[in-house]
């Protein structure tokens, strides 16, 4: 057996730069349909690639993004943990609001305070604090959910469209407060995902998260809040430059009254501006389906989304030329986006050498990658995906800003690379035993408080105080303890909170060695390398990884050491898995 990966697998022929022509069948390989899948979707097995590589390139890449009828009836439901009740449909926007609503009304949040007795609004307060642990706490599992259909779809061009759009229409659960909304909005890029973008900007301006996360609340007749306004024209659609401030405030009035109830867009007729405006050029009496007719139909935002898209899917730099040749061709297809799709992963450029192995993968491609080429079913609990993302600096569906999250060199500092490699040893060697669920950590404040509550004290300000004086606790009439109110509400979203399920990767590289018919540890290296590279590593650095195999092994003949080689490849995959190259796709 003799891969030879660590050679350049990716012939350079006749493959032109900026050229949208598809390549022929004689330029198809198992190393362009390699690129493909990194690219469509998050990579995958040795086997995965040759299934593609056997088809024609319009085959291929047709398996991909013409998804509709792939099979995924395997993938599961979400399934809540039931949290959520009616009366948290209107919750206030801060936890001074919920006391004073409660002070004023007698209840807030379906919860009345107490009509004699210590801390009258401690109910209350309880239940702001529960809803706000809980949804937290729910939107991680959406997002360990999210995480394991990528993993494991059939249909992996669905789910990476999905987080494409969720960067591009970026909203947080850190403003949201509310998982259903996110969930929602989540069903909506995805089904929406390789379909019209028009379309799917008209569903994502009416999205309650969006009409959330925006303010859309706050735009009303005479007080236009300019929030959406803005960021439709400079972040969803044209970007900077292409439009001026009167336009703003045009596109402002145009979307008054546009809000949510609970779930459900809703137009307040009362609160909306019916008077004459002017945007890009056009007059009349505008709503806000005017508004976003008026951006389909301007160049510069075809040329905005498709390179953008470009950028994503390809490589970061694109000429000024180019970017006018794919807006056309976005423009062209009637903003439909699984033909725009279907030309550039067919196109010579798209297989050129600028193009490949130029990507940097995000901690999300990162993560779901890793699992992908593993050949894993379901996704590990151990490591915990969200502590994982937190800090190589992509925490799904919480994106640091509306402009959603950097991309290409933004993941990559040398701090960032370490923490990297920490992944892949956890992927590795997972600490089973070490291992605590983060989800079960409410931090050391509510620890304390907890502590102090077993030990049998009375929790007040003053006892919860660093160095308060005994004396101060005399006379202290509380009507709520925030800091009570949060180990409450943490404590009741704990017990109702469905687990996540916490196991380790189940893979086993004996195997995947084994089943290749390598014999010996150079060969072993080399199917490790083909298992989890899409890049080439230098010759002297494969010499190294042998090197290791064999004296971790005792010996080059994987026949003596069958029993017990497991650990020892999983040591060369752990050193293949920190390098640069792991990071490229």
């Amino acid at each position: 057996m003799s891969v030879n990966y660590w050679e350049n697998p990716v012939p350079t022929g006749s493959i032109a730069l900026e050229n949208l022509s598809p390549i022929s069948a004689a330029d198809w390989s198992y190393e362009r349909a390699a690129h493909l899948l990194e690219r469509a979707g998050f990579g995958g097995t040795p086997a995965d690639i040759e299934r593609l590589a056997q088809m024609s390139p319009g085959d291929a890449v047709a398996s991909l993004v013409d998804y509709a009828a792939v099979d995924n009836s395997h993938l599961p439901t979400f399934e809540e943990s039931g949290f959520w009740e009616a009366s948290f449909a209107a919750f206030p926007v801060s936890r001074p609001a919920a006391t004073e609503i409660a002070e004023r009304n007698g209840a807030a949040m379906g919860v009345r305070i107490k009509p004699a007795g210590d801390r009258p609004l401690q109910p209350v307060t309880n239940r702001f604090f529960y809803w706000l642990r809980a949804t937290v706490l729910e939107t991680r599992r959406l997002a360990f959910w999210w995480l394991d259909r990528m993993v494991t779809s059939n249909r992996p061009l669905e789910e990476k469209m999905t987080l494409f759009w969720h960067g591009h229409f970026a909203t947080s659960e850190e403003k949201l407060r509310d998982y259903r909304k996110i969930q929602l909005q989540l069903e909506t890029l995805r089904r929406g995902a390789t379909g019209n973008f028009g379309d799917l900007l008209v569903a994502i301006a009416k999205d309650p998260a969006m009409l959330v996360f925006l303010d859309a609340a706050q735009n009303v007749k005479g007080a236009p809040n300019e929030n959406f306004g803005r960021e439709v024209m400079e972040l969803f659609t044209m970007g900077v430059g292409n439009y001026t401030e009167d336009d703003i405030r045009e596109a402002a009035r145009a979307f008054t009254g546009w809000g949510n109830d609970d779930l459900a867009f809703v137009i307040h007729e009362d609160k909306h501006d019916i008077g004459h405006k002017r945007f890009l050029g056009h007059e009349g009496n505008f709503a806000g389906d005017d508004i976003l007719r008026i951006i389909l139909e301007q160049k510069q935002t075809a040329i905005y989304i498709a390179s953008k898209l470009y950028r994503f899917f390809v490589r970061d730099e694109i000429t000024p030329g180019f970017s006018e040749v794919l807006g056309a061709l976005l423009r062209d297809n009637s903003y439909e986006i699984a033909p725009f799709l279907t030309t550039i992963f067919l196109s010579e450029d798209f297989y050129s050498e600028a193009s490949i192995a130029t990507h940097i993968k995000s901690p999300t491609e990162l993560l779901v990658s890793t699992y992908r080429k593993l050949g894993v079913s379901q996704l590990p609990g151990i490591p915990d995906p969200h502590t994982v993302c937190t800090t190589l600096g992509q925490v799904l569906l919480n994106p640091p800003t509306v402009a959603g999250w950097g991309e290409g060199r933004s993941w990559i500092t040398p701090g960032l690379l370490f923490e990297r490699a920490n992944f892949a040893r956890e992927v590795m060697f997972p600490d089973i035993i070490g291992f605590r669920d983060p989800n079960h950590d409410p931090g050391e404040e509510v620890r304390r408080v907890n502590r102090n509550i077993n030990a049998g004290m009375e929790i007040t300000a003053a006892t919860l105080a660093d160095g308060a004086a005994p004396s101060s606790v005399a006379g202290i009439q509380e009507t709520f303890n925030t800091r009570y109110a949060s180990l409450m509400g943490y404590s009741e979203a704990l017990r109702k909170l469905r687990p996540i399920p916490r196991m380790a990767a189940q893979f086993s590289l004996a195997d995947i060695v084994s089943d290749t018919g390598a014999q010996t540890a150079d060969e072993a290296v080399d199917v490790l390398i083909r298992q989890l590279l899409r890049v080439p590593l230098t010759p002297p650095a494969r010499a190294s990884l042998i090197e290791t195999l064999t004296a971790q092994l005792g010996t080059a003949d994987l026949g003596d050491a069958q029993s017990y080689m497991e650990h020892p490849l999983r040591l060369v995959a752990h050193l293949i898995m920190s390098s640069p190259q792991f990071q490229l796709a």
